[in-house]
């Protein structure tokens, strides 16, 4: 059977087709029973989109134990990415991630990993009892942005911890930058360790000669996809593809841990849909994407006070490739921060990209931008520039990433005993929480950790520009729990 499907198939979308023209009387949920008893909502969303909303039955199969349809899916999404297999998740790639580590790691265990990982990573070890081992990314001095790990460092985390279970790597960071992950996956295979890749933004990597390359085709044992980023799909949607090396049956037992027993057969039909896409028109697209990348980050760039960066920085190690799809601009040769950048494309210009951060921003370039929309983009970057130029950086924080000092493991940190105090009382204390701009969700602090002064000076910077903080009970981050003396 599986050799026989063809990536023109939609196995999960033709059987909702199939199943709408039935006209079956729904004694099951979810109750609004195809929208009729929510007029409002099936108003809002259309009648398409309430008759695929279906609770999971024989002929729609089941995404905890999938022996048809969903079945079907996944294997052509593993064919189309270079898998041994794939899961859809409807968890997002935070449940991606998650399940990447819980797959390989337990109470005590190592896991080696750079500190510039989404929160998903670190909530996983919260949830495991797992031991980080952070490599430090490198750092780029001109623009302050976190990079990638280089092979050095990761062999020298190995040789300090030869008993670490896995390696942990963005492939690519949300700036866009890649680690030698071929490099790396051979030295931790080398040495019996899994490689685990979080590519929630590299989606498009395995549908494009012209992008770094793909986990799956790096040899990487388990990749967190995001398909809704750059993939097409519904918000929420995610893939879990592994290799050869892992368990099938184990991996879908962890996912089952944690994952929904209702799955939304929307977000399972979208990425249904949006693998098909890919496989059949991927590689014209992504270069369609890329070229309008290159074309603003050209634009941009001749504005001036902008450095809409790309493979110029690319040293060999920490910067060892870029993804060109990934409109990053570095904000601080206006004097302003990317954040407050972030604020005005959209309070004053209309224009919502993805995040600002303390000096940059990006704009999400991908499968459903055209022309019009990037001359927009350049045209009110020109005109901010012109309108809201500041003279000189004094003052302004410079530096993304503060290296961690770290004290305790994620887990009993989280779960230690705690006491809440004001953020200026907190020097020198232990974090018992996290605390993050989303986007991007990398964390500033994350349980375990020494709260320094440079880390309340960033909050404090942080907080005055805008972003937004999330992660503390205290969901205004003027206090923060930290652990007890005892």
């Amino acid at each position: 059977m599986e050799n026989q499907l063809s990536q023109a198939r939609a196995p999960i979308f033709e059987a909702l087709r199939a199943f709408s023209k039935e006209r079956v009387v729904p004694f099951d949920v979810p109750g609004h029973k195809h929208g009729k008893g929510n007029p409002e909502l099936t108003e809002f969303l259309g009648q398409a989109t309430m008759d695929a909303d279906v609770n999971s039955m024989k002929p729609l199969d089941n995404l905890c134990h999938p022996v048809s349809v969903i079945h079907d899916a996944e294997v052509l999404a593993a064919q189309a990415f270079g898998a041994a297999h794939a899961f859809f998740m409807v968890s997002g790639t935070t449940g991606s991630v998650q399940a990447m580590i819980l797959s390989v790691c337990k109470r005590g265990d190592k896991i080696i990993m750079p500190r510039n990982v989404h929160r998903s990573a670190i909530n996983a070890l919260v949830l495991c009892g797992a031991v980080p081992v952070y490599v430090n990314p490198g750092v780029d001095p001109q623009l302050g942005i976190a990079l990638g790990m280089s092979l050095a460092d990761v062999e020298r985390a190995i040789e300090a911890n030869p008993d670490a279970k896995a390696v942990l790597v963005n492939n690519p960071t949300y700036y866009g930058v890649c680690s030698d992950l071929r490099s790396i996956v051979r030295l931790a295979h080398a040495h019996g360790m899994r490689v685990l890749a979080d590519e929630a933004h590299g989606t498009h990597f395995s549908f494009s000669d012209a992008l770094p390359v793909s986990a799956m085709a790096a040899g990487a044992d388990m990749a967190a996809v995001s398909m809704h980023k750059s993939g097409g799909s519904l918000t929420q949607s995610s893939m879990l593809l592994i290799g050869p090396a892992m368990s099938e049956g184990y991996v879908r037992a962890v996912i089952n841990l944690t994952q929904t027993t209702s799955a939304s057969y929307l977000l399972l039909a979208s990425l249904d849909i949006s693998r098909r896409n890919l496989a059949l028109r991927g590689q014209e697209t992504m270069a369609r994407v890329a070229a309008l990348a290159e074309y603003a980050r050209a634009e941009i760039n001749a504005i001036g006070d902008y450095d809409a960066f790309s493979k110029e920085r690319i040293n060999g190690t920490s910067f060892f490739d870029f993804d060109i799809t990934k409109l990053s601009v570095h904000t601080l040769g206006l004097g302003l921060a990317g954040i407050e950048v972030y604020d005005l494309l959209r309070d004053e210009y209309g224009i919502q990209i993805e995040f600002g951060d303390i000096g940059n921003i990006l704009a999400y370039v991908s499968v459903g931008d055209r022309e019009r929309e990037i001359e927009r983009l350049v045209s009110a970057m020109a005109d901010l520039r012109r309108r809201f130029k500041r003279t000189g950086t004094a003052g302004m924080l410079t530096q993304e990433y503060i290296p961690p000092q770290v004290v305790l493991s994620p887990q009993d940190a989280f779960y230690g005993r705690k006491v809440r105090l004001p953020l200026e009382q907190c020097e020198g204390r232990v974090c018992g929480e996290f605390v993050m701009c989303y986007p991007p969700g990398i964390p500033i602090l994350a349980p375990g950790e020494r709260i320094t002064r440079d880390v309340l000076d960033y909050i404090t910077y942080a907080k005055a520009k805008g972003c937004n903080l999330t992660g503390p009970e205290d969901l205004h981050t003027e206090y923060l729990n930290v652990l007890t003396k005892e």
